[in-house]
């Protein structure tokens, strides 16, 4: 059981350690955060999270125990005792089962712990798939603070998103052979909303999404929780496999295909034009519907990839989806689908039942940011800090991990797909990495097969955190 919070005992107060988290642990029952019968936290896991000796946390458990207020229960942990409750009122839910059973699966462990450890402080994140702090664009400021004068309507936007925005977009997706009107346009709340509202909107339970292999969309429960499956196709050095792809389709197993053609996650991989125009031939051809993710188009360092799969679609087969989660900013939440006028109708119907649409702050600043032209200014920027960042990385990579591991050069995005030569079990090479401040992404999360590749990143360390992280990944690499 993962624990996370902000507070911390005063060391400096006179009161002992282990009194301060016996009262901060009765505070959360008095409030009813931890109601009669749910599971605390372990010791271990409060230890940690408090920067005290476990012995402190058992002193506190062992006094909390003696007045009846928790109680030991074999299988369970430690739970809070119906004793600490108000007994004139009735015995509550069974909480931990409601959330054991609630229909969204959770993160796999190791993303639950990834989430967690990226806010330990001085933590170096060689994995992270967002952009450096240091990368986020300095015009922002300028646009925001021309809102006051400039946005008057604070409302809810239309359900497709704010109008104007959507009219950047298209502009802005022409420069790329996608030819599409505001009206295709659904701004959503991030690439991974656009996924959410795929699978309860256009998909049944039972469907099977046909996705590369390894993929990105492994490491989600997206499907799964909607009720559906994933089928992993092969890739070679053109991308997604044609002929795999032909099979399954022939075969009637795929209801979807998701792919990410451009600087792919977590490979790097870019598929040619020829494979490109391949795959949606056999998508017309078999009736297979395409979700191209396309979040890293803009993040090329060499060449530009070639034109989307969606700009090859006069068919309406294709939902493309693009983000500005990679480039501007995580935190601004805007990315979009396009696809045709109906679907993006009931995603936009399907959105408006979960979240009213998009912060029309974010929907407005990234309006401006496309409007005024700093969107290819912030570009130029990205890609010359990213071309420093990649470089260095392959240095160091070259200089502690040779003949320990293998990787090739991307063209672009944020990622190095490093296969390691030696003994060492991935699981086991995360957690010592873990333990030593080093926070890394293993492959068996985007296959679960997968236990020889890690995906690294060069888009978030600072440089000498990456230089300690890489040579703190050689030592642990027998």
């Amino acid at each position: 059981m993962k624990f996370e919070t902000t507070w911390r005992p005063l060391r400096d107060s006179g009161v002992p350690l282990y009194r301060q988290i016996i009262a901060y642990i009765r505070d959360k029952i008095e409030r009813g955060e931890w109601p009669p019968g749910s599971r605390i936290p372990t010791e271990r896991a409060m230890a940690q999270a408090f920067g005290v000796n476990r012995s402190t946390v058992v002193q506190a458990f062992a006094e909390l125990t003696a007045e009846g207020c928790i109680e030991g229960k074999s299988g369970s942990g430690t739970i809070v005792s119906f004793i600490a409750g108000d007994q004139s009122i009735p015995k509550l839910p069974d909480w931990e089962s409601y959330v054991k059973t609630g229909v969204h699966r959770p993160n796999q462990r190791t993303i639950q712990d990834i989430n967690h450890a990226e806010f330990i402080p001085n933590i170096i994140r060689l994995g992270t798939g967002e952009p450096s702090p240091d990368l986020y664009p300095q015009a922002m400021a300028g646009i925001l603070r021309q809102m006051p004068s400039e946005m008057k309507d604070f409302g809810y936007p239309e359900p497709r998103g704010l109008y104007a925005l959507r009219e950047e977009i298209s502009r802005h997706m022409a420069g790329y052979g996608v030819k599409v009107s505001p009206d295709s346009v659904l701004i959503v709340s991030g690439a991974l909303q656009a996924l959410q509202l795929i699978a309860i909107g256009l998909l049944k339970s039972g469907s099977l999404v046909l996705t590369e292999s390894p993929s990105y969309l492994q490491s989600l429960q997206v499907f799964q929780s909607a009720g559906m499956s994933m089928s992993g196709l092969p890739m070679d050095e053109e991308g997604l496999e044609a002929k795999a792809l032909e099979q399954a389709a022939r075969s009637g197993k795929g209801t979807i295909l998701y792919t990410i053609p451009s600087f792919h996650n977590p490979t790097g991989a870019v598929m040619s034009e020829r494979r490109r125009q391949e795959i949606y031939r056999l998508c017309v051809q078999h009736k297979l519907p395409m979700m191209e993710d396309d979040a890293y188009r803009d993040l090329w360092l060499d060449e530009p990839s070639p034109l989307p799969i969606k700009a090859l679609d006069q068919n309406g087969l294709v939902l493309y989806i693009g983000s500005m989660s990679k480039t501007l900013s995580p935190g601004l939440r805007i990315g979009w689908v396009i696809g045709p006028e109906q679907v993006i109708h009931r995603l936009a119907d399907v959105k408006m039942q979960s979240d009213y649409g998009a912060s029309a702050l974010s929907q407005w600043a990234v309006m401006q940011f496309l409007r005024q032209g700093l969107y290819e200014e912030h570009l130029d920027f990205v890609r010359r800090e990213l071309r420093t960042r990649r470089s260095y990385m392959l240095q160091l990579l070259e200089h502690y991990l040779k003949g320990k591991a293998e990787w090739s050069v991307p063209g672009g995005g944020f990622y190095i797909w490093l296969k390691r030569k030696g003994e060492i079990r991935i699981p086991v090479l995360f957690e010592e990495a873990l333990r030593e401040g080093v926070l890394l992404n293993p492959g068996y999360l985007y296959d679960k097969t997968d236990q020889d590749h890690l995906r690294l990143s060069y888009s978030y360390a600072a440089l000498e955190q990456m230089e300690k992280g890489i040579r703190l990944l050689a030592t642990s690499i027998p």
